[in-house]
């Protein structure tokens, strides 16, 4: 997700997304590539300097929380119910201008997942609509220059591939401080959703 801002109404940051409290992201949490990332993402994800953990998402900014009723709620959790969970491997680095990365591969699941979110919420296109169809990916680091990157693909390169299994799409909340989980809806229908 990108960088969110602390202060109480809606901000541009440095990198130009509009991020106020209530804001929502739906996205896959990945707790296996976690550990793999976790330090390098602390130093140079904004994303991981305001609460969130490695993720690949879905589709930001969905619906402000307040506007995340019971219809909505139900229609979320009839959507992702109809995708399998599915396993997902990170083997490799790439790079968007600024950004690097870990490729999620297949990424056709996850394709499959924004692509069923934007069907059903047209008016709430992945990015805002500034990129198109952007690649799914993993962000690990979206600060510190290019020596920086290439210096974290070097000491990534040897811990990688990392395995992983997709069973659950997060709706996330930004609270004014922090991304933080707020409902989980799993794939398969498999188990309740938390929070309220």
């Amino acid at each position: 997700m990108p960088r969110a801002r602390t202060e109480p109404a809606a901000d541009t940051d440095t990198e130009g997304w509009p991020t106020a409290p209530g804001t929502t992201a739906l996205s896959v949490s990945l707790p296996e590539v976690d550990p793999v990332v976790r330090s390098w993402r602390a130093r140079y994800d904004t994303a991981a300097a305001h609460g969130g953990t490695a993720h690949v998402t879905v589709l930001y900014p969905f619906r402000h929380r307040d506007r995340v009723d019971a219809p909505v709620r139900a229609a979320l959790r009839r959507l992702f119910a109809a995708h399998e969970p599915f396993p997902v491997t990170f083997a490799r680095c790439a790079r968007f201008p600024g950004v690097l990365y870990l490729v999620p591969e297949p990424d056709d699941p996850l394709r499959a997942l924004t692509k069923a979110v934007v069907e059903e919420w047209p008016d709430h296109p992945p990015y805002g609509g500034l990129f198109g169809d952007l690649d799914p990916h993993l962000t690990v680091a979206n600060g510190g220059g290019e020596a920086v990157h290439a210096a974290i693909e070097a000491d990534l390169a040897p811990r990688l591939p990392v395995a992983a299994r997709v069973r659950a799409v997060d709706l996330v909340a930004y609270d004014g401080r922090r991304w933080r989980e707020w409902l989980r809806f799993p794939l398969g229908g498999r188990e309740p959703d938390h929070g309220g």
